[in-house]
């Protein structure tokens, strides 16, 4: 359970000295959080899983929207995004931004039994890829590293390297191991960026079949996951992953990850092998996007935070976070 000594009692602080990320929250702003906290809870163990030690790995990836970089983000977001980490043995991050402010909020949330990766920042939007994982369940295998183009491969492209380089980090749980490759894609749907994102997919799946094929990867057991920036139109671009023999969750295809709830953003492609599977219910691997404003910033809840907003002229959306795709994995 996360560390959320901010939000006990003054009289507390009476008989002990707890350390205060938010100090300044006001008696108000505890109970509208404890009650948005208890709201999470109850939709978190509904929606996904629970934790096993040894029987599975849950799995999530997520866009937080400029990590680190909105300064003006509301201090109460990063006690929901501590607890909806804390229900998962390993989440991949995309966005996270120069600073690893929010990052380091986040770290003393989570408690002494959580940990995390992080690659250097990347010419595409100043971003960097990462992990936070749960010591008890997950450790790194070593492998950490970028997926970098060479000059054979780029000789007939006008893309050199991916904008954001992908990020590959090898993870050790239980008996299995396995290797992640962390992305984010070029956005946008016209024509141009189309055929730009495609051009990017097909360079990354050459040099992955490559390393595949000479056994320069750590591991067979591949994980490509994050924000591919993806429309409901990319029906080929996707093709070229199922055609690498990646896979989606049957739990997860075709459903929505971004806040309009009209694109699929958010992809995990999943390598299965003879040892290396994801779990399934019904025969239908398990896998689901979490809507995390279903349980915090409702549209019923807009009262509460009118004010703030209109002095800041923030979009409400950019205090929180994109959605969440989650999925279970046997070990």
């Amino acid at each position: 359970m996360p560390w959320y000594n901010n939000l006990r009692p003054k009289v507390d602080y009476k008989t002990k000295d707890y350390s205060l990320i938010f100090p300044k929250l006001t008696n108000q702003d505890r109970k509208r959080i404890i009650s948005n906290l208890m709201n999470l809870r109850k939709g978190l163990k509904d929606k996904i899983p629970e934790k096993s030690m040894d029987d599975s790995l849950l799995l999530a990836t997520w866009n937080i929207k400029e990590f680190g970089h909105l300064l003006d983000r509301f201090p109460e977001s990063y006690f929901y995004i501590a607890e909806i980490t804390n229900r998962f043995d390993l989440i991949a991050i995309q966005e996270i931004k120069g600073t690893l402010k929010g990052l380091s909020i986040i770290m003393r949330l989570l408690g002494k039994h959580w940990g995390y990766i992080i690659t250097e920042g990347t010419a595409g939007n100043s971003e960097r890829f990462g992990y936070i994982y749960d010591k008890r369940k997950v450790e790194p295998s070593g492998l950490s590293g970028e997926i970098v183009l060479w000059d054979d491969l780029t000789t007939n492209s006008e893309i050199k390297q991916l904008v954001r380089t992908p990020a590959i980090t090898g993870f050790k749980s239980g008996w299995k191991s396995f290797a992640i490759i962390n992305i984010h894609l070029h956005p946008g749907n016209k024509d141009d960026d189309k055929k730009y994102r495609k051009q990017e997919v097909e360079l990354l799946l050459n040099a992955i079949k490559e390393k595949y094929e000479k056994s320069h990867f750590w591991n067979e057991n591949l994980i490509i996951l994050g924000d591919t920036n993806f429309y409901s139109d990319n029906t080929d671009i996707v093709q070229l992953f199922t055609g690498m023999k990646f896979k989606e969750s049957g739990s997860l295809s075709g459903k929505f990850t971004n806040v309009s709830n009209n694109e699929i953003y958010d992809r995990i492609f999943f390598r299965i092998n003879e040892y290396f599977e994801m779990k399934k219910k019904n025969n239908v691997e398990i896998g689901d996007v979490f809507d995390v404003f279903n349980y915090v910033f409702t549209e019923d809840s807009i009262s509460n935070y009118h004010k703030i907003m209109k002095e800041q002229r923030v979009d409400p959306i950019s205090f929180l976070l994109l959605y969440l795709l989650l999925l279970e994995i046997n070990l």
